[in-house]
Order: structure tokens, then sequence, then C-alpha cells
């Protein structure tokens, strides 16, 4: 199953040009067979996070949201922020296996990651760092498998029709 995926750039430097963890999530995505259906760069403010996230969960094509950038811990690092105020629930877990993962390529500095993942209105979205390797970690890692239907013993994709059940 092809999944449909917006993907968020937050940061106050780069811009399509230079945006190398936006480049290397767009190859990925395609490699894996998915579908990019829009790919946006904003800055490091929860408003303008927000008022993305809020308008990508509107459109019933997109099933899932990557962002990459502002889970550090520097005053403008507000990612997480702007997700658990969108957030119905949240996924801890990946954040735990994101960290545990990353201790192996980049060790105690994986401390300093505020990577999460929640969902709203039914779809996943998952907050990457802005960093190259941490997005190819997170990616490799983790999101190319539970973004696979065939992965198990059980993935993301086969929760998508029951994800709004009440």
């Amino acid at each position: 199953m092809r999944v449909n995926i917006a993907l968020l750039t937050v940061t106050d430097t780069r811009t399509f040009d230079n945006d190398k963890s936006g480049d290397i999530l767009e190859n990925k995505i395609k490699d894996a067979n998915h579908n990019l259906v829009d790919r946006k760069i904003c800055k490091d403010s929860k408003k303008e996070i927000k008022k993305i996230l809020n308008q990508w969960l509107k459109k019933k094509k997109i099933d899932t949201i990557i962002t990459t950038g502002g889970t550090g811990l520097t005053g403008r690092d507000i990612t997480p922020e702007a997700l658990e105020e969108v957030a119905d629930k949240q996924i801890p877990g990946f954040g735990e296996i994101f960290r545990h993962l990353s201790l192996e390529t980049v060790g105690t500095s994986s401390i300093q990651s505020r990577a999460c993942a929640v969902l709203a209105n039914g779809k996943y979205i998952f907050a990457l760092p802005g960093s190259s390797g941490g997005v190819t970690d997170a990616w490799d890692k983790i999101l190319v498998h539970q973004l696979d239907v065939n992965h198990k013993p059980c993935n993301f994709v086969e929760l998508f029709p029951r994800l709004k059940e009440k």
C-alpha cells in the first residue's frame, strides 16, 4: 500500500536549495514507493507550524505528516510543542525507540533529541531531527518498516482504517 505523505522542514536558515534533510526524506519516501503529496518549509514558529499542520490534517489525501527540524533543546526548537497542541494522542514509543537507536550513531548526544510522534485527526505526525543523520536513522530504522503494510508482526499502516474510531 502506498502511503500519502506530506513533508515539512522547520528551519530559520534553509531553503529548498539547501534542505539536505528534506531532500533525503523526499528520496526515501519515493524509493519506498510512497506518494509525497506536499512539501513545505516554514520558520521555527509554533503559529506557522500549526497553521500548516492544521491545513494538512483537513486533507483526506494525506495519511502521514513528517516534519524535520525544531526538535532540539534551543529556544527556537518548538516543533514538539506545536505537535502537542494539534495532537489527539501521543505515540511515546516512537521517540523512545528513536533515541535508543540513535545511541548507536551519536552516542549519548541522543539524549538531546526530542523526536516524537502523535496522532491527530486520524493521521500520524512524526517530528524528526533536522540533521541528515537523524532523518536517515528515523527513516531507515523505524519509518520504512512501520509504513510498510507487509511488516510483521504489526505496522502503522494496518491501523489506518481504525485511527478515527470512537
